[in-house]
């Protein structure tokens, strides 16, 4: 092979060539497959608060706008969604995931807020997640009342075991710089628990993605 009248040995052009390939390779293998995966850090466990329900209600199903044959026409429908996964992102098949929040007026079934809370509303949910991993309840985006931001209780159960107690609140909440369970969390534990209600085509829709050390 003749280069500018220099004759060139074909095999040592390959040879080069093959060379630079290795020296750039590296940066090609720093790519997905071989950077570690993310650091994923447990959902915060949060206080179970004085509302858990004494005794569940008969309907404790997925959807809190219904209780038995009512329907609840208060607050902002929403629907909050997610995943239960363990710390290496696995489904944790088998798991329940429930939820109790006050009404859009700020009470709780329960007999410490005086019965106040609107009977239509369920206030607490039950569901079992699905194979992958996931849940979704029908609900209100939740208020605040005195002394806390807008949030919903969240607990993890597996069996007879309980995974997991915590809150879920309302990203860009004006409450939640205010409110002491909150702002006792670090900020990597905030961005966890804090999700957006973002308007969907049949009401809000959030999503809350936990992760338990099983």
């Amino acid at each position: 092979m003749m280069a500018g009248g220099v004759k060139v040995n074909a095999s040592a052009l390959h040879r080069r060539a093959f060379t630079a390939a290795l020296v750039a390779a590296p940066a090609l293998w720093l790519g997905a497959r071989a950077q570690p995966a993310a650091a994923r850090i447990a959902t915060p466990s949060q206080t179970e608060g004085p509302f858990y329900p004494l005794r569940l209600p008969a309907d404790a199903d997925h959807d809190l706008l219904r209780n038995g044959r009512l329907s609840y026409g208060g607050g902002q429908p929403a629907w909050l969604d997610g995943t239960v996964t363990d710390m290496a992102g696995r489904p944790v098949r088998g798991a329940q995931v429930e939820i109790w929040q006050s009404d859009a007026d700020g009470h709780y079934h329960h007999p410490g807020d005086w019965g106040r809370a609107d009977a239509a509303f369920q206030g607490f949910g039950r569901v079992a997640v699905a194979q992958d991993g996931s849940y979704r309840f029908r609900t209100i985006r939740p208020v605040p009342y005195a002394g806390r931001t807008s949030h919903v209780h969240f607990k993890v159960r597996l069996g007879q075991r309980e995974l997991l107690t915590t809150q879920l609140y309302v990203a860009g909440d004006a409450g939640n710089a205010r409110d002491p369970v909150w702002r006792g969390l670090s900020e990597a534990e905030r961005s966890a628990v804090t999700v957006p209600f973002a308007p969907g085509a049949d009401g809000l829709q959030a999503r809350f993605p936990i992760v338990v050390a099983v």
